[in-house]
């Protein structure tokens, strides 16, 4: 499983990389990612290892690089 969630997360850190902060609706579509599990375990990754920023707003949460 870490396996897996590092190469989500890689995927991530990728698509933010190449395009800035995006929603995470979008990011989810730039990393090619399948499923919103797929998304929170790779933020809960990024996030521990302390590489993104995420802020939330009524119906979107937006995630950049630090």
């Amino acid at each position: 499983m870490n396996e897996k969630v590092g190469t989500l997360a890689g995927a991530v850190w990728t698509a933010l990389n190449e395009n800035g902060a995006m929603v995470s609706k979008d990011l989810k579509k730039a990393a090619g990612l399948k499923s919103d599990k797929d998304l929170y375990l790779a933020m809960g990754w990024l996030l521990r290892e302390d590489k993104i920023n995420v802020a939330e707003d009524a119906k979107n949460l937006t995630l950049c690089l630090k």
